[in-house]
């Protein structure tokens, strides 16, 4: 009987390459936020696969980018950071897309990265639906003149094809581990508090403009169960604090009339519930902290 392998992988690629729908294809549950804007991941979120053969454990990171502010500087620093500690790398290179400068810049990374360290790199061609076969296969081309890597996987996260192959061939560069590294039906090792600050920034990020999703951090300021509740009937109390830099980005945010803010509310309350399998009521308030994307102090009060 062949040996259990555990361990970690990380998941790279540009801003939008569809890195947290892949982890949440992979775990089989919503563990990372998605969106249409790029940029939005900012936590390593650790998405749990578990197998009677493997335990795969996946580090979501920001999308490497070439950074314009203190906080671009601090996310390019996560990546490396997470870089370093896995058994393997995922670089996704979505299929609708061109190779370009972005999708090279993060190639010589991981080359380098490979002198320092000799780490495995799957390429895995994400959003194969969006294409034809012709299309498909100048692609893979493509993806194997950019760089030696230790296998190439096409896969559709949104179609669920060979999203259980991206899992076969990340789990075959794992180390031999005596048994699973987390408990057999845990899928994240993220914080509630965490979780729900990401649902709700997601729910904020939907449907608005691109200036938006770089200048949104929010807090939870605190989470307790509502006092004189029945036993059968609980309830969680959620206040949340959402931040952006300027006073015409609150306007945004809270829509007409506080139209776009209750929204926001209950989308955010209906991923939280299904989160914590309860009812919450969720007090969202919007507040301006001028420029906190620069600003060293702000960052680490708002959690970089």
């Amino acid at each position: 009987m062949s040996s259990y392998a555990a361990g970690f992988a990380c998941l790279v690629g540009r801003p939008n390459a569809g890195k947290s729908t892949l982890t949440n294809a992979l775990v089989g549950q919503k563990v990372a936020i998605t969106s249409s804007k790029p940029q939005t991941t900012r936590h390593t979120i650790r998405g749990i696969v578990t197998t009677a053969a493997s335990q795969l454990i996946l580090v979501d990171t920001p999308g490497l980018h070439k950074p314009r502010t203190l906080l671009g500087q601090r996310l390019n620093d996560l990546v490396r950071q997470a870089l370093l500690e896995v058994d393997v790398v995922g670089f996704c290179l979505p299929a609708d897309q061109r190779i370009g400068p972005g999708d090279q810049f993060i190639a010589a990374e991981l080359t380098e990265l490979r002198k320092v360290r000799r780490r495995p790199v799957v390429a895995i061609a994400t959003k194969t639906d969006r294409v034809d076969r012709q299309r498909l296969a100048e692609h893979l081309i493509a993806i194997d003149r950019l760089g030696e890597w230790s296998d190439i996987v096409p896969c559709s996260a949104v179609a669920g094809e060979q999203v259980d192959v991206v899992a076969r061939v990340l789990s075959s560069h794992l180390p031999s581990s005596a048994g699973p590294l987390y408990p057999d039906g845990v899928l994240t090792d993220e914080p509630e508090a965490v979780m729900i600050a990401e649902l709700v920034r997601e729910a904020a990020l939907e449907g608005v403009r691109d200036e938006l999703p770089h200048s949104l951090a929010v807090v939870v300021e605190e989470m307790q169960p509502r006092p004189n509740r029945a036993e059968d009937r609980p309830m969680l109390d959620i206040r949340v604090n959402v931040f952006v830099e300027r006073t015409s980005q609150k306007a945004i945010v809270i829509g007409k009339g506080g139209s776009r803010l209750r929204e926001v509310g209950s989308n955010a309350r209906r991923g939280i519930e299904a989160l914590l399998g309860q009812p919450v009521f969720l007090d969202l308030h919007v507040k301006v902290a001028k420029d906190w994307q620069r600003d060293p102090k702000q960052l680490q009060r708002l959690g970089f």
